[in-house]
């Protein structure tokens, strides 16, 4: 069985006809300097600047250091064969987007030294609000098997912006240490990359 838990806070005329006429005669202008503006403009400026600008947006929330995943319960004596797992996101800026989170374990492969999904830790998103950064995390009840040596584990943590039911963005990380849980650590302050258990 596991758990799922979550936090926020880790824009005078003139009258008669020569008023009318006047009054046309600007407006006549102004589209004609507005049409001769977007001929001299180059092609590859008109609608450029809002690729540009989500490209911006992505790359900032990518590589800010409000995105991490960590192990922040690890089968601490108060809860035996338990591992938490956080992460962390920061908002892309729109107040409107609403941003989740899925959390996953891994394994070491001894023979492949390669990760693999732990089975029944299948994923589901969840929301973790809007506006500023989030932290989110899940806890997940282990079984270990009895007279088998012990599974190195880890969380892997996918992120995603989404604009109604629009995906904006989205990415993994897997668990690293070093991070400051608002919620649930255990015990307190505890954070690491992976995690022993069996």
């Amino acid at each position: 069985m596991d758990t799922e838990y979550h936090t926020a806070p880790n824009r005078h005329f003139r009258t008669g006809s020569s008023a009318i006429l006047t009054f046309m005669s600007l407006r006549s202008a102004a589209k004609r300097l507005l049409a001769l503006a977007v001929l001299l403009t180059p092609p590859s400026a008109l609608g450029a600047s809002p690729a540009r600008a989500k490209a911006r947006a992505a790359s900032s929330v990518l590589q800010s250091r409000q995105l991490w995943a960590t192990i922040n319960i690890c089968n601490p004596q108060d809860q035996p064969d338990i591992l938490g797992v956080r992460g962390s996101m920061p908002s892309d800026g729109h107040p409107k987007d609403r941003m989740y989170m899925s959390f996953r374990l891994q394994y070491l492969n001894s023979t492949t030294k390669h990760w693999a999904d732990l089975a029944g830790s299948t994923p589901s998103f969840i929301s973790v609000g809007s506006g500023g950064a989030r932290q989110g995390g899940q806890s997940f009840q282990l079984m270990p098997a009895t007279g088998k040596p012990a599974f190195t584990l880890r969380g892997l943590v996918e992120f995603q912006w989404r604009r109604g039911k629009m995906v904006l963005e989205s990415t993994r990380r897997p668990t690293t240490a070093g991070h400051v849980s608002l919620a649930g650590a255990d015990p307190s302050g505890f954070s690491a990359a992976t995690c022993q258990i069996g």
